[in-house]
């Protein structure tokens, strides 16, 4: 048998040599580009600050909406609330528990509080932290409550919760419960936050298990948040936040203009000029500028007020004072209708906001201040109508009455008479010569009625 050598072309040797060093260098130019697509990727940051209410939530949901546009692997929410609309509050939760990127709540900066509609949003994201200085709870629902006066019975009742209190509690905490039990947080706390109003800093929050973490800032807070797993939407999640850049996503335009228009102050201020403004329009016809603003302010107005929980009984309140004062500049009644207007108006706004926040009242000085340039249009339409009633009239119909004037031709009880300088037609008794002076005793379509005038002075 013979055996034959196998030789190897030095040059396919060559070839082979250049093909791996080609590999080599194209996984090392691979290598950090992966790294580094890595290190760019994007932590969204979202700021609640502030009572939530309706542009909160618009925010919150566009910002979560955005961070799923950009592929973003993260979404911190750094939060300072002291609270705000229960609705609000519950479209920003609903936000978070279906969106399919991990979203992280941050109480921070130092010194900020994630009070009441905070402590919810908190116990809803799936990883909670706190900045040192911070605060978390007071979460029972406070109610808009009739003004008790101290000592007695009555005081002993107005401790006891109604029966609609004990349904919003126990609402809350039902929620509550739920959100913890999501998220593997402390229940019992969450509990106590609701039905005690209880109350947590930063590290005894850590020490019950309300919060994750304590982070010092937003590059500490990535750190630590590398490498939990979550649960999103049914699935667990590693999160992978080091080296992520942070993108803030800014407030925009919209969202400022429905926060202007959505404070309860605002919304009353504008909801009141476009009344107004209306009015003086009505009673002015064809100045066109009061109207033309009433109505931008009433619609401006009633958009606040519709995205807010409004009393239908306070509008109605409203509306009933509004026209019960002009109804006073067009009916004389003593003031009778316009002190009714003012109060009317007075109740109305007190309850036009339906809410349990305190962030969305309507300042009571705003109230007083409506109510009390209110019952100084009453007392100068009231002024002004007795002072007009005890004037002469000095134009139309009943100025003819008693008026002076001389006879210019008469024939068997009527004739001509001139009277401010114009000739009438005339009747009357007796018989009455050229130039005689007369005075007007009655008008009977366009035919005076005269008699002799003693005085003889023509007006």
């Amino acid at each position: 048998m013979q055996v034959r050598a196998f030789r190897f072309p030095v040059s396919d040797l060559r070839w082979i040599v250049r093909a791996m060093a080609s590999i080599a260098l194209l996984a090392l130019l691979v290598a950090p580009t992966s790294s580094m697509a890595q290190a760019q990727g994007e932590a969204i940051v979202l700021q609640l600050d502030g009572a939530i209410g309706p542009a909160t939530a618009e925010y919150a949901t566009r910002g979560l909406d955005k961070a799923v546009q950009r592929n973003a692997q993260l979404v911190v929410v750094e939060i300072d609330t002291p609270g705000g609309l229960s609705s609000s509050m519950r479209e920003i939760i609903q936000a978070i528990l279906a969106s399919p990127i991990p979203v992280v709540t941050y109480v921070a900066p130092s010194g900020a509080r994630a009070a009441s509609a905070g402590t919810y949003i908190l116990y809803a994201s799936h990883v909670a932290a706190m900045a040192p200085g911070t605060n978390v709870g007071a979460a029972t629902p406070v109610q808009i409550g009739g003004l008790g006066l101290p000592g007695g019975s009555d005081d002993e009742q107005a401790k006891q919760p109604s029966t609609e209190e004990r349904k919003v509690t126990n609402d809350a905490a039902a929620f509550i419960l739920s959100l913890a039990q999501l998220r593997g947080r402390n229940a019992e706390w969450a509990q106590e936050a609701v039905h005690s109003a209880a109350s947590l800093p930063s590290n005894q929050a850590l020490q019950k298990h309300v919060i994750d973490f304590v982070a010092r800032d937003l590059g500490d807070l990535l750190d630590q948040a590398d490498g939990r797993v979550v649960s999103v939407r049914g699935h667990n999640v590693a999160i992978h936040s080091a080296g992520l850049t942070l993108v803030r996503v800014p407030q925009g335009w919209r969202t400022k203009l429905l926060a202007t228009i959505t404070d309860p102050n605002i919304a009353f201020l504008l909801l009141m000029a476009g009344i107004y403004g209306m009015f003086f329009e009505f009673w002015n016809p064809g100045s066109f500028l009061p109207g033309t603003l009433g109505a931008i302010c009433l619609v401006a107005g009633l958009y606040g007020l519709a995205a807010l929980p409004v009393n239908f009984a306070g509008i109605a309140l409203i509306v009933l004072g509004i026209g019960l004062l002009v109804a006073e500049s067009f009916f004389f009644s003593h003031g009778v209708l316009g002190v009714g207007g003012a109060v009317s108006f007075a109740l109305g706004a007190t309850i036009l906001v339906d809410t349990d926040s305190p962030a969305f009242r309507i300042s009571l000085s705003l109230i007083a201040g409506f109510t009390a340039a209110s019952a100084a249009f009453v007392l100068v339409v009231v002024r002004t109508a007795l002072r007009a009633r005890r004037r002469r009239v000095v134009s139309g119909r009943e100025e003819m009455i008693g008026a002076r004037g001389t006879v210019a031709d008469w024939q068997e009880g009527r004739g001509h008479v001139f009277a401010h300088g114009e000739r009438w037609s005339a009747t009357g008794r007796g018989a009455l010569e050229v130039g005689e002076a007369i005075r007007v005793t009655g008008l009977s379509g366009l035919t005076l009625e005269v008699e002799h005038d003693p005085q003889g002075q023509e007006d």
